[in-house]
């Protein structure tokens, strides 16, 4: 079976966790690939006995079986950009803190790889949003996991998003910007300022602004087979612009559309694993603080 990893940085603290993901993969006979951008944090002795290939960011991974994803979501949503339209298995373990996305603990770490190398997973399919514009920002990787943002650049003044919905006028959000979440980022920032949750086989794109002048403008929900479109205007020129962590600086001169990209995201899940239960366990659902 053929692996590909990709991580972030860590900490000494961290080496024996790594080693043994690496030790199961070696085990099992996997043939493993990692990103050039992990292997410059594989400096420890202990990975010198191990073996492994090397794979630069925009390498053709068409051949790889399985990806794991070390770190936390934002780790996982840059592997997401490795993989790209070849919809690869990506398997989230968990080394940072809250984890929606990466759910897999370190304790849980050997069992998962090998049911994983065992092919003991089923997929859940996460859909995408695509961003499409008049000027060229993000290149190829102009879709998104979690969310598309259009935020205030260096001022306190609001911005204005006009928004319009398979060409019908929405509304015309003043505010310091306007989030376009999927229903696997509606946990995100759009819940953060507000968004409800939505599970992720919904079908739906959630519109969120961020502090809006008037306090009667409140999220709303739509198809994921909408045409989003917007213009945006401020008293400063420029404005962020963000798909996941990329952010790019734009004009008023942008055009904007966001709509479901055709690909979709293969996350694996394990048995006990379910959306709902880890909704409970990361937002402490049932939890008394008095007990």
């Amino acid at each position: 079976m053929k692996i590909g990893v990709h991580g972030k940085e860590f900490n000494r603290q961290s080496v024996p966790l790594i080693e043994k993901i690496f030790q199961t993969l070696t085990v099992h006979k996997a043939e493993v690939f990692v990103s050039s951008k992990f292997e410059k944090y594989l400096k420890a002795s202990v990975f010198k006995k191990l073996k492994w290939k090397t794979y630069a960011e925009g390498a053709d991974l068409r051949k790889l079986d399985v990806f794991l994803s070390i770190g936390g979501d934002g780790t996982l949503l840059e592997s997401i950009t490795h993989i790209g339209s070849n919809q690869t298995p990506i398997l989230g373990i968990n080394t940072g803190r809250l984890g929606f996305l990466a759910t897999t603990s370190k304790e849980e770490i050997e069992s998962a790889l090998t049911k994983v190398l065992k092919g003991a997973f089923t997929l859940d399919k996460r859909a995408l949003l695509r961003l499409e514009s008049n000027k060229k920002l993000f290149g190829k990787l102009n879709f998104a996991l979690n969310d598309f943002t259009i935020v205030k650049k260096d001022s306190s003044s609001m911005i204005t998003v006009h928004t319009y919905i398979d060409g019908e006028f929405l509304n015309s959000y003043w505010a310091d910007g306007l989030i376009v979440s999927t229903p696997t980022g509606s946990t995100g920032y759009s819940l953060s300022c507000g968004g409800p949750l939505v599970f992720p086989r919904s079908g739906n794109f959630i519109l969120t602004p961020v502090s809006p002048h008037n306090l009667t403008v409140r999220p709303i929900v739509v198809s994921d087979d909408s045409e989003l479109s917007f213009e945006v205007e401020g008293r400063n020129k420029k404005f962020l612009v963000s798909m996941d962590s990329r952010i790019a600086v734009v004009d008023e001169s942008v055009k904007l559309k966001v709509i479901k990209e055709r690909f979709k995201a293969n996350l694996i899940s394990l048995e006990g694993q379910h959306y709902f239960k880890t909704l409970r366990q990361k937002l402490n659902w049932g939890l008394d603080i008095r007990n």
